[in-house]
Protein backbone atom coordinates (compact mmCIF):
# COMPACT_ATOMS: atom_id res chain seq x y z
CA UNK A 1 0.00 0.00 0.00
CA UNK A 2 1.49 3.20 -1.06
CA UNK A 3 1.83 6.03 2.25
CA UNK A 4 0.50 9.62 1.59
CA UNK A 5 2.11 12.39 2.17
CA UNK A 6 1.18 15.59 3.25
CA UNK A 7 2.49 19.17 2.93
CA UNK A 8 -0.32 20.64 5.69
CA UNK A 9 -2.64 18.70 7.74
CA UNK A 10 -5.90 17.37 6.50
CA UNK A 11 -8.60 19.56 6.91
CA UNK A 12 -10.08 18.74 9.82
CA UNK A 13 -13.96 20.97 8.85
CA UNK A 14 -14.80 18.71 6.44
CA UNK A 15 -18.72 18.92 5.54
CA UNK A 16 -19.59 15.30 5.42
CA UNK A 17 -18.27 12.89 8.02
CA UNK A 18 -18.55 8.93 8.12
CA UNK A 19 -22.11 8.08 9.56
CA UNK A 20 -23.81 11.33 8.34
CA UNK A 21 -27.23 11.07 6.70
CA UNK A 22 -27.06 12.88 3.04
CA UNK A 23 -29.06 13.10 -0.01
CA UNK A 24 -27.60 12.25 -3.38
CA UNK A 25 -29.72 12.87 -6.83
CA UNK A 26 -29.31 9.77 -8.74
CA UNK A 27 -30.64 7.00 -10.61
CA UNK A 28 -33.04 4.68 -8.26
CA UNK A 29 -35.70 2.74 -7.50
CA UNK A 30 -38.80 3.76 -5.93
CA UNK A 31 -41.59 1.81 -3.92
CA UNK A 32 -43.19 0.39 -7.17
CA UNK A 33 -39.57 -0.82 -8.72
CA UNK A 34 -39.75 1.79 -10.91
CA UNK A 35 -36.76 3.66 -11.93
CA UNK A 36 -36.36 7.08 -11.04
CA UNK A 37 -33.80 10.00 -10.91
CA UNK A 38 -34.47 11.98 -8.11
CA UNK A 39 -33.15 12.55 -4.04
CA UNK A 40 -32.32 9.37 -2.33
CA UNK A 41 -31.33 9.08 1.31
CA UNK A 42 -28.46 7.17 1.78
CA UNK A 43 -25.75 6.82 4.94
CA UNK A 44 -21.59 8.56 3.91
CA UNK A 45 -19.49 5.55 4.20
CA UNK A 46 -16.36 7.36 3.52
CA UNK A 47 -14.56 10.40 3.04
CA UNK A 48 -11.71 11.01 0.71
CA UNK A 49 -9.83 13.57 -0.01
CA UNK A 50 -11.73 14.34 -3.13
CA UNK A 51 -14.61 11.92 -3.20
CA UNK A 52 -17.76 10.85 -1.18
CA UNK A 53 -18.81 7.36 -0.79
CA UNK A 54 -22.46 7.08 0.08
CA UNK A 55 -24.74 3.60 0.74
CA UNK A 56 -28.26 3.50 0.45
CA UNK A 57 -30.68 0.92 1.11
CA UNK A 58 -32.28 0.83 -1.95
CA UNK A 59 -30.50 -0.11 -5.66
CA UNK A 60 -29.51 2.81 -7.00
CA UNK A 61 -27.61 2.70 -10.91
CA UNK A 62 -24.65 4.59 -12.59
CA UNK A 63 -25.79 7.51 -15.36
CA UNK A 64 -24.99 4.74 -18.09
CA UNK A 65 -27.50 2.57 -16.78
CA UNK A 66 -25.49 -0.04 -14.92
CA UNK A 67 -26.57 -1.04 -11.52
CA UNK A 68 -24.37 -0.66 -8.93
CA UNK A 69 -23.92 -4.40 -6.71
CA UNK A 70 -22.85 -3.01 -3.20
CA UNK A 71 -25.27 0.13 -2.99
CA UNK A 72 -22.36 2.66 -2.92
CA UNK A 73 -22.53 5.61 -5.21
CA UNK A 74 -19.05 7.71 -4.82
CA UNK A 75 -20.27 11.73 -5.77
CA UNK A 76 -17.51 14.24 -5.96
CA UNK A 77 -17.13 16.47 -2.53
CA UNK A 78 -18.17 19.77 -4.28
CA UNK A 79 -21.06 18.11 -6.23
CA UNK A 80 -24.25 19.95 -6.18
CA UNK A 81 -25.87 16.54 -6.14
CA UNK A 82 -25.38 16.11 -2.80
CA UNK A 83 -26.84 17.42 0.31
CA UNK A 84 -27.85 17.38 3.62
CA UNK A 85 -31.50 16.47 3.94
CA UNK A 86 -34.05 18.79 3.87
CA UNK A 87 -36.15 19.28 6.62
CA UNK A 88 -39.88 17.83 5.38
CA UNK A 89 -42.22 19.66 7.70
CA UNK A 90 -45.24 17.55 9.17
CA UNK A 91 -48.76 19.18 8.51
CA UNK A 92 -49.89 19.63 11.95
CA UNK A 93 -53.57 18.77 12.52
CA UNK A 94 -56.19 21.45 13.44
CA UNK A 95 -56.47 21.65 17.92
CA UNK A 96 -59.46 20.24 18.68
CA UNK A 97 -61.32 22.14 21.63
Amino acid sequence: MTDLFFTSAPDQNEVYKVGDVVEVYCDHENEEGERIRDWLTGTVAQVDPKMIAVQFQKNVYLTDGWMVPDHVLWVPKNSSNIRHPVRKRRKTRPKVR
